[in-house]
């Protein structure tokens, strides 16, 4: 197994791990992160920006206060937060760093990181270390959604199920593309997915923040032809790009789906996956699938094409 599959299935251990310490009343998760009613930012880039997305949705949704997301080089200026949160695995992206020092002083910022000796966690007000998730890796997989559910359980959410499903979809076949897919699959199913030259991957609310990260671990692991859309934008131009041999990627309830949706995406020719579940587990099978369509390519997620860990710029 490459290192990108051990980590891969890791995520149900790291995901219990990160609800046990969301139940902790005396640790910085709890002390440090936002109140209620605050007016927070949240910050990062790429995958972190991605989850950061999902939160600001999230803790809106929880109705515990107004909440931007946004990439750390593209923090508008002018705007008055109560609280920032700032997200990166390595805590030594350069973007990162630039906007939590010109943020100290006048905004307390919390960071969530694997690192505790990294520069992000001693520059930030409060560090948050995930370091059981932590990553060999280039392309991120167990880190992003560890850190996601931790900030979910933070919100009150119940996750005592989330793991059980996250097991479940490392371990099932990867699911048949075709008419309101369910996941049954088999050989046949993982052909046909390798096969296909083409996914959009498309969500509502916070799931479409899992959809663009689904999309980036696509490209990231195995050079593939992604595009993300939240659901109701997909039938204002980003349709004409499906048909035949391709796949359109439902994350979230399968009753949620738009109305007419499914019908559209078959009258197109291309072929309609949704799981239905928590859109984090559903992520889980993405990973597999970038791992094996990588293999398919014969290349090695491992060692993603003009990547590197961190971005850190001279």
């Amino acid at each position: 197994m490459s290192r990108t599959e051990t980590e891969i299935a890791t995520q149900p251990e790291c995901w219990r791990h990160a609800v046990e310490l969301a139940g902790r009343t005396d640790g910085p998760a709890r002390t440090g992160m936002p109140r209620p009613g605050e007016r927070v930012a949240v910050l990062g880039c790429g995958t972190s920006w991605f989850m950061g997305h999902a939160y600001a949705v999230l803790r809106e949704i929880a109705g515990q206060g107004e909440t931007d997301a946004f990439p750390a080089s593209e923090v508008p200026p002018g705007r008055s937060y109560d609280r920032v949160v700032v997200l990166s695995r390595s805590g030594t992206t350069t973007e990162v760093l630039d906007a939590v020092r010109r943020l100290r002083g006048m905004t307390p910022c919390v960071a969530i990181t694997a690192d505790p000796a990294s520069p992000l966690a001693a520059l930030a007000d409060v560090a948050v270390v995930l370091d059981f998730a932590d990553e060999d890796s280039v392309v991120q997989t167990r880190f992003a959604t560890t850190e996601l559910v931790l900030l979910r359980a933070l919100l009150g959410e119940d996750l005592g199920h989330l793991a059980g499903q996250a097991a479940q979809a490392l371990y099932e076949p990867l699911p048949v593309p075709g008419p309101l897919s369910e996941g049954q699959g088999g050989a046949g199913a993982l052909h046909g997915l390798l096969a296909a030259e083409q996914f959009t991957f498309l969500g509502r609310g916070w799931a479409y923040g899992i959809a663009q990260e689904a999309a980036l671990k696509m490209r990231e692991a195995a050079c593939a032809w992604t595009e993300a859309y939240p659901a109701m934008e997909y039938r204002h131009g980003p349709i004409s790009i499906t048909g035949p041999g391709r796949v359109v990627w439902w994350f979230g309830d399968r009753a949620a789906l738009p109305a007419g949706l499914a019908d559209d995406i078959a009258r197109t020719g291309g072929r309609l996956i949704a799981l239905g579940r928590d859109p984090l587990a559903d992520l889980i099978v993405v990973h597999r699938l970038a791992v094996a369509l990588a293999a398919a390519r014969d290349l090695d997620p491992d060692r993603p094409r003009h990547l590197t860990r961190s971005v850190i710029l001279a």
